[in-house]
């Protein structure tokens, strides 16, 4: 049951909402579903990672695990990124297709299971990666993201202490030889990872 957002075709009943938030200082408008992740409201801990992300005009980012979109759309709208959002969920990426109409910006969205459908390289890779989907996955979010960051591009991720924060870093510090604590917020880490060019 926990891990029923992290599957390619929930088949909860349907249960559409609408969300309106502000992120990053604007209005947003979010069609939410049973069957993907926080479903009510904007978790915490994306609101957090949000908030502790500034990118350049037209950066390339890389939203791993997207649900139904208030990572990249917010970005995409507020920043002005290029983003690409991928998730395994296809009930979560029918509602980011729609979300990001709604909210004015055409990223690219489809279906892939982390990285498995994703090419090139980007500025930047956030995630809030699905932690109840086991430490597996979540290590494999940290592992994929190297190979696909251009040179000085960066990982940002938010991860709860008790839900493998301490082991996270040290995953990042593992594949990428650096992991800065961003910020820390109500057991919240922001972690990132930088890709040091040689």
């Amino acid at each position: 049951m926990a891990n029923m957002y992290y599957t390619e075709n929930p088949d909860s009943a349907h249960d559409l909402h609408e969300l309106r938030v502000t992120l990053l200082g604007e209005s947003f408008s979010f069609m939410t579903d049973s069957g993907v992740f926080s479903k009510k409201m904007i978790d915490y801990g994306s609101q957090f990672l949000l908030n502790c992300l500034a990118f350049e005009y037209g950066d390339s980012l890389l939203d791993v695990g997207c649900g139904y979109g208030p990572l990249g759309i917010a970005l995409s709208k507020v920043q002005g990124v290029s983003a690409t959002m991928v998730d395994i969920n296809n009930r979560a990426l029918d509602l980011a297709k729609q979300n990001a109409a709604k909210n004015g910006v055409a990223p690219a969205i489809f279906q892939s299971n982390l990285y498995e459908n994703v090419e090139g390289a980007f500025n930047h890779i956030i995630s809030n990666p699905p932690i109840r989907a086991g430490k597996a996955v979540v290590h494999e979010v940290l592992q994929g993201a190297y190979e696909h960051l251009v040179d000085g591009g960066d990982l940002t991720i938010v991860i709860q202490k008790k839900q493998g924060a301490p082991s996270a870093k040290a995953k990042m510090e593992d594949v990428f030889g650096n992991c800065e604590v961003v910020k820390k917020d109500k057991g919240y880490y922001i972690l990132r990872s930088i890709k040091e060019g040689n």
